[in-house]
């Protein structure tokens, strides 16, 4: 059997019973019952993730995933393709925001060439895991065969796997690809079964007559692949794009391996939409960190029934709101693991 199919085997839902304990936990620290609101939800799904009402939080580390976007030919994106490299060097010398970011929340930053389209050579904490140069042009044909897009998930998988054996309790999605809004409003409009200009906008910055152009893009991608969105991973193939197919796959690692992971903004929500597809349970597991600018984003929270942890108007990507929401997550975690009873303190509840 395959590494997918293992690991789609593998992922269960959170336990009811030790949910319902750690919430009855969280009423009788002391406070006023559900007086922290959302905090607690994120505490009491982190604890049952762990298995225990008083959950630990080890290393927390963010994987940045990198690949192109020939659909970049279609005029879909404000900044150009090499840009993509120039930014991974960035990632690995530690100046994007990204860095910043992981910095303030003690996260690892870990890069992997999942399909970065040119030689990067030996570069200094880079993975190397190519699948291919770029995703083909969504616009043209599928982006990637299904055995390439398996490949992909599967390099996603083994990171999710690396990452447990590292001791990492909280993984972060991150991502770089110039264009890759595109295939992600691909993803929504599929899967949520909306027109694709209801999930689609300025990415980069493009202006409104760039944003419908880029819909029409997408449409017709829609219309070329038609034939091979049949399924969740038939649709990663066709209309996603490398690094997506590797954020999914580390979703579902993530989940077999009973790690909280922290879902960035609108690309990572398309990844992460495929691995719910695939394994409905996997979404006990995920922690979804913002609300993007990008107005499909907002259209995938309200189909699917979830809630952002943020809403900061960002729309950067490379697991940057992932690492702010990873602070909250440990916030959360502390107060269910620290705080003392009313009954430790000798305090009636209500007194």
């Amino acid at each position: 059997m395959e590494l997918l199919e293992t690991t789609l085997q593998r992922i269960r839902p959170v336990s009811e019973t030790t949910l319902a304990a750690a919430q009855e936990r969280l009423d009788n620290l002391t406070k006023p019952r559900r007086s922290l609101g959302y905090l607690e939800d994120i505490a009491a799904r982190y604890a049952a993730i762990q298995g225990v009402l008083r959950p630990q939080m080890g290393a927390k580390r963010v994987c940045v995933f990198a690949g192109d976007h020939k659909v970049t030919a279609e005029g879909v994106s404000a900044y150009p393709p090499v840009v993509t490299q120039l930014m991974v060097k960035n990632f690995l010398g530690g100046g994007a925001a990204i860095n910043v970011l992981a910095r303030r929340a003690g996260a690892e930053v870990e890069v992997i060439d999942i399909g970065v389209d040119g030689d990067l050579g030996n570069l200094p904490g880079l993975l190397a895991r190519k699948v291919k140069s770029g995703a083909d042009n969504i616009a043209r044909g599928p982006a990637m065969t299904l055995a390439e897009c398996r490949q992909a998930v599967e390099i996603g998988i083994e990171r999710a796997q690396a990452a447990a054996a590292a001791g990492v309790t909280l993984l972060g999605t991150g991502e770089m690809g110039i264009g890759n809004t595109t295939p992600a409003a691909a993803l929504f409009a599929v899967l949520l079964g909306v027109p694709a200009a209801e999930v689609t906008g300025p990415g980069t910055g493009l202006d409104p007559s760039g944003v419908a152009a880029k819909a029409a893009v997408i449409e017709r991608a829609l219309q070329v692949n038609r034939e091979h969105c049949v399924s969740p991973l038939g649709a990663l193939a066709a209309v996603g794009g490398l690094e997506l197919a590797g954020l999914c796959g580390l979703c579902l690692g993530a989940a077999a391996a009973r790690i909280g992971v922290v879902v960035d903004g609108f690309i990572a929500s398309a990844a992460a939409l495929v691995a719910l597809r695939l394994e409905p349970a996997a979404k006990d597991y995920m922690f979804f960190a913002h609300m993007s600018a990008e107005p499909g984003h907002r259209k995938f929270f309200a189909s699917e029934g979830l809630r952002p942890i943020l809403d900061l108007g960002m729309r950067l990507g490379e697991g940057s709101g992932a690492v702010i929401a990873m602070q909250i997550i440990e916030d959360a975690a502390a107060v269910i693991r620290e705080m003392a009873t009313f009954a430790e303190v000798g305090i009636a509840p209500g007194a």
